[in-house]
């Protein structure tokens, strides 16, 4: 693993990887808002499914993601406007 792909995963705090997970497995919801949000590239998240859900339920992920138009923003519909309902994002907790 490349020396700064671990340093943006070890910055994530418990609460953030589970919102990153959270994203990541939501259809609509592109690569491109995950890396907005948390800094975070494509090979960075997968990493973090990888490493934190089953493997037998990293591979349903990644078969499905892979290829699919809304969760990436060049390959979406002019169409689509938006990739979450507004009241779908939860409030984040401060600690």
């Amino acid at each position: 693993m490349k020396k700064n792909l671990k340093l943006n995963l070890t910055r994530l705090n418990e609460d953030e990887v589970s919102r990153v997970i959270e994203m990541a497995w939501e259809d609509r919801t592109p690569f491109e808002a995950i890396e907005r949000l948390f800094g975070l590239q494509e090979p960075e998240v997968i990493e973090i499914m990888r490493n934190n859900i089953k493997r037998k339920t990293f591979n349903n992920w990644r078969a499905r993601v892979t290829g699919r138009k809304t969760k990436h923003l060049k390959l979406r519909s002019p169409e689509v406007s938006r990739g979450y309902c507004s009241t779908q994002y939860k409030p984040v907790r401060k600690r």
